[in-house]
């Protein structure tokens, strides 16, 4: 077969696929509930575990906003669905899943920490959603706003403890996000604020920047493991980076690092963290473009391969899947086709065909910095 007959009929793989998950996606709908809210997974039961109606509906509503799903939705429907979001958003503005208690969670020893990594991931993927339904609608940030005192921000920074870079890319680039909207909303003086926040975070990158590497975090040179880490947790930093336009320092080094990694299913964030990097790193930058076009070629032959009969995507094959954080709550054998993961992996999906057929589909990526942002003017 000719190279370009095997682009297409790889072109024509991607839009059945696209196909198949839209079919799923409309089997994960939640009996009785708006349109929209979804189970996680077809082994999610509700009616035991409500709370988890908000997370396999954020990333649900995330996925069809990437991949064509809403285009039908009427004014009406969404208005519903934000309105159901928002009943899950606490005075301040921090979305919560119901039932996560403290003697059930854990991402850090300190309980404070361990909260506000997990309301930070919440709250990002939740307005993201909200956003994908109706952009113009204002979300409430009061919880973030102690962070525009660069004393607080600069305290805050201190603790980070890069030993874990993986957690602490979320914790970071979660908060960027959130400064990034509270300068959208025109007030003078509340973006000189966040320019003055944003100056703080870039100051604290700086200084504790790998050259070698591009990354950030603690023993990446002497560990293979830390190092892969340490990238999964860098590429997270890096969007700051993007949508500030401002080049990245060391830039080259991710993308050769990233162009090690075999172009195989790993896990659901693995792979969509490398293929961010590399796609990004080929809009910016003249650097090794055919090797990215190539390793993205054969991912996207790879992750194709994967999607389970029903249409979604599983995030590994083997083990226990449960919701970031939530160490004794929900959990569900992997190799399910759940939100999270089916999401994750039309990410990558999305950001290689939109590098090797540059405008073939309209793909919605997010505008808020994160898993799923890619930069408008990026392609």
């Amino acid at each position: 077969m000719a190279v370009d007959d095997a682009r297409e009929a790889l072109a024509q793989r991607v839009e059945a696929a696209r196909v198949r998950t839209l079919d799923w996606l409309a089997t994960m709908q939640a009996v009785g509930e708006p349109r929209g809210v979804m189970r996680i997974s077809a082994q999610h039961d509700p009616g035991k575990w409500p709370g988890m109606l908000l997370p396999g509906s954020y990333n649900g509503i995330n996925l069809l906003s990437l991949i064509g799903g809403l285009d039908d939705w009427s004014a009406d429907e969404r208005a519903t669905l934000v309105a159901w979001f928002e009943r899950w958003r606490l005075s301040d503005g921090r979305f919560r899943i119901a039932g996560m208690t403290d003697d059930a969670v854990f991402k850090k020893p300190d309980r404070t920490e361990t909260w506000r990594y997990i309301d930070f991931h919440v709250t990002n993927y939740s307005l993201g959603a909200i956003e994908a339904l109706d952009p113009a609608r204002k979300p409430l940030l009061a919880f973030a706003e102690p962070f525009l005192d660069v004393k607080e921000l600069g305290a805050w920074l201190s603790l980070r403890d890069l030993r874990d870079p993986w957690q602490e890319g979320n914790n970071i680039v979660n908060l960027g996000s959130f400064l990034l909207l509270m300068a959208r909303d025109g007030n003078a003086a509340v973006k000189a604020q966040v320019d003055a926040a944003l100056e703080t975070l870039f100051a604290w990158h700086d200084r504790l920047q790998e050259p070698s590497t591009g990354f950030w975090g603690v023993g990446q040179l002497s560990d293979p493991l830390k190092l892969l880490h340490a990238f999964a947790g860098s590429m997270h930093n890096f969007h700051l980076w993007y949508e500030t336009g401002r080049p990245l320092p060391f830039h080259e080094r991710a993308l050769d690092y990233c162009l090690t990694l075999p172009p195989a299913i790993d896990s659901a964030c693995i792979d969509v963290d490398a293929v961010d990097v590399l796609v990004n790193g080929h809009a910016m930058l003249g650097y090794r473009r055919a090797a990215i076009e190539q390793w993205c070629l054969e991912l996207l032959e790879a992750l194709l391969s994967f999607q389970n009969p029903d249409g979604g995507f599983a995030d590994t094959r083997d083990g226990v899947r449960r919701q970031d954080g939530w160490v004794r709550g929900y959990e569900e054998p992997q190799g399910l086709s759940n939100t999270f993961a089916t999401w994750f992996r039309w990410i990558a999906v999305a950001m290689i065909a939109d590098l090797l057929w540059p405008g073939r589909w309209p793909w919605a990526f997010r505008r808020m910095v994160g898993i799923g942002y890619r930069k408008e003017t990026q392609g």
